[in-house]
């Protein structure tokens, strides 16, 4: 809901989605000032940099999906589902959008197309399509193959500090 709280009135929601929310823009603001996640921006060309905060973020996702068992002791097909349990479960308090998105998630099974990286070209390009203005992340997985171990590499280092992040401020 993080991603949509533009269309949210936070007072009407319930203490756990609150914290939810809060919990997402520190997750962003971490991320986003992290020296590891800063480099790896460095890594794609000036014309996609404006998008690499974006396209990162996707591409975490995928390496997320390959290296699950390092960090979970669920499988992934078991958190895909139950993510997808606790979605439709708070359907009705989610904004006219994201209820939209949400739909859209499940039917298509984004989180499962994550682990390919033809999942992530495809995310990446209807993103491209969903930016109001002329951009160049349509294509952007060109960019995204040509430094994969690197990228990997980034993900690696940088998630352990992230979800370490994340238990220090529960």
């Amino acid at each position: 809901m993080g991603d949509f709280r533009k269309y949210l009135n936070g007072e009407e929601l319930p203490e756990k989605v609150q914290l939810g929310i809060d919990n997402h823009l520190r997750v962003d603001k971490f991320t986003d000032s992290n020296p590891i996640v800063i480099e790896a921006r460095r890594l794609f060309s000036p014309e996609r940099r404006r998008f690499a905060g974006i396209i990162l973020d996707v591409v975490f996702d995928h390496f997320l999906s390959l290296h699950w068992q390092r960090f979970s002791d669920e499988s992934l097909d078991g958190f895909i589902e139950r993510s997808y349990e606790n979605i439709q479960s708070q359907h009705a308090i989610m904004p006219a959008r994201m209820q939209y998105v949400m739909k859209l998630m499940i039917n298509d099974n984004w989180l499962k197309t994550y682990a390919e990286m033809s999942g992530i070209d495809l995310v990446l390009n209807r993103m491209s399509k969903r930016i109001r203005f002329e951009n160049k992340l349509y294509g952007a997985i060109e960019e995204v193959e040509d430094h994969q171990e690197a990228l990997e590499q980034c993900f690696l280092q940088f998630f352990p500090e992230l979800t370490g992040y994340v238990e220090s401020i529960k």
